[in-house]
Formats: C-alpha cells, sequence, structure tokens
C-alpha cells in the first residue's frame, strides 16, 4: 500500500482544522473544527499502523480509539460550555467571551 494519499489527506484535513478554528467566531463551528483535527490525527495513526510494522501490533488503531473517546469527552464538555455560555449571553460567538473576571466592585458595560 501506497501510504502517500491518506497522508496528504490527513494534512488537508489538518490543516482545514486549522483554519476553522483560527477564523471562526462560532464556538460550535471552532468544535467541529477540532474535530477535524483529530480525525486527520486518527488517519495518520491507522495509515502509519498499517504501513509500519511496529514491536506492538495494533497499536496505532490502539491509539486512534483513544483519540476517538477523548474527542467524544471533548464534544460533551465542550457543548456543556457552549451552552451555559448561550443561556448567559444569547450568543455563541467567540470574540464575546471575556477571557478575565472582571474586578469586584466594578460593572460589566454589557
Amino acid at each position: 500500500m501506497r501510504p502517500v494519499i491518506p497522508y496528504v489527506t490527513a494534512a488537508l484535513l489538518f490543516g482545514l482544522g486549522v483554519y476553522g478554528v483560527l477564523r471562526r467566531r462560532n464556538a460550535v463551528l471552532v468544535l467541529m473544527a477540532v474535530e477535524l483535527m483529530l480525525n486527520a490525527v486518527n488517519l495518520v495513526l491507522v495509515t502509519a499502523d498499517t504501513t509500519v510494522r511496529a514491536v506492538l501490533p495494533h497499536s496505532g488503531q490502539v491509539f486512534a480509539l483513544f483519540v476517538i473517546v477523548l474527542a467524544a469527552a471533548e464534544i460533551g464538555v465542550g457543548l456543556a460550555i457552549v451552552l451555559q455560555l448561550y443561556r448567559l449571553r444569547a450568543s455563541v460567538t467567540v470574540d464575546d467571551v471575556p477571557l478575565a473576571e472582571a474586578p469586584a466592585g466594578t460593572e460589566d458595560a454589557r
């Protein structure tokens, strides 16, 4: 098997995911871009497992399974944060999220 096509596909998926994380303002679309990046990593792991004969059999597939589990947990926590943000601000725009707490005694102008 020639591993060039899966590696190039994974690189394109990862690049598309990085572009989505850096350019999107909607938090749900940012989470989808992170999922694209994780799927690209899974593709690389499975391709490397089939092309490179490692000491441990099927190690790339096992790592891909762990990445899938971590992606499911990340989506669960991420969507909970996005829903709470929507309840508080009525918007899921990433630019409107305050990264630091306001000092005590000052009112938020929003």
